[in-house]
């Protein structure tokens, strides 16, 4: 079984404009509202992709609920903690350049975050747990190192896609995978990657501090996948990209969706690959068809 576990999940309001002028009033041509976050963004592509999984988190109030419905109308499984206070609203506007606007959310207490523990500590030996984004302030800072302790305990493999000092916690966990993109990669050792064979080298640290896997996702430029026996260069699909928001979730999720059907590493990076450009080339997360009709597109080459 699959579990994604997102700590600070959100509503996601994105906002189309021809032009977006600070200070000014600026007028809407398109909106939309999804239910957000990197874990529920896997869960949602997993279900795309035909694919199991649930979904662990905290929520609350009217945006908590808006959330759920969601979930619940796209037949995803959750399992979310309800607390004081409102899920996170995060602003997407798209004009000439794209601008975020990410929300804090809500106060996490002790109780929830021990309810959080016990919902970790019910996966059983060959379970896969995805770990990804950001922590609400009122959690404890160690808490990748507490989650990863006692998924590690109960023998289920994990797939980290965090950043700094949250990344560095699971490392000694030896997690099966971890997804930096490029600047992620960048701020973590502080060092420039301006090619490729830097950036390699870069996340091979990573496997030396304890990862089984690394993919590094680089744009336009394609991806990377390394571990101790190989390092591999993924091309991406040529397309118009329309929309940023969780392609890197969508690569983590096509990852796990292959290779929990069939543990071929190579396929399985391929079929990330795709995932990810599928929806960075949509208005909305990919669908199986478009990533389907891109895979052919994507070439492999050992480094």
């Amino acid at each position: 079984m699959i579990y994604t576990v997102t700590l600070n999940p959100s509503v996601d309001y994105f906002v189309d404009l021809d032009q977006f002028s600070i200070g000014e009033l600026n007028r809407v041509k398109k909106e939309k509202k999804m239910p957000g976050g990197k874990g529920i963004n896997v869960s949602r592509v997993l279900t795309r992709l035909q694919t199991t999984s649930k979904a662990f988190g905290f929520i609350g109030g009217f945006t908590g609920d808006f959330v759920r419905t969601a979930l619940e109308n796209e037949t995803i499984s959750a399992q979310f903690i309800d607390v004081p206070g409102e899920t996170r609203i995060n602003v997407k506007i798209k004009a000439e350049k794209e601008t975020e606007l990410n929300g804090e959310g809500p106060k996490i207490e002790t109780h929830h975050f021990e309810a959080l523990q016990a919902q970790i500590a019910s996966l059983k030996s060959g379970d896969w747990l995805v770990l990804a984004g950001s922590v609400p302030p009122s959690l404890p800072k160690d808490i990748y190192h507490t989650l990863m302790a006692i998924a590690s305990g109960h023998g289920a493999h994990t797939i980290v896609d965090t950043t700094g000092d949250f990344l560095k916690q699971t490392l000694a966990f030896g997690p099966f995978l971890i997804k930096p993109n490029k600047h992620e990669l960048e701020a973590y050792y502080g060092e420039s990657a301006d090619n490729i064979p830097k950036t390699v080298l870069l996340a091979k640290r990573l496997l030396q501090e304890g990862a089984e896997n690394v993919i590094v996702s680089m744009g336009g430029e394609g991806a990377l996948f390394i571990n101790r026996a190989e390092s591999l260069m993924a091309s991406v699909p040529k397309g118009e990209v329309k929309n940023s928001v969780g392609a890197g979730d969508s690569l983590v999720a096509g990852f796990l969706s292959a290779y929990s059907a069939n543990p071929d590493l190579h396929e399985a990076f391929r079929f990330g690959v795709a995932a990810g450009s599928a929806t960075a080339f949509s208005v909305d997360l990919c669908t199986p068809e478009r990533v389907r009709a891109l895979l052919p597109e994507v070439k492999i080459e050992k480094l």
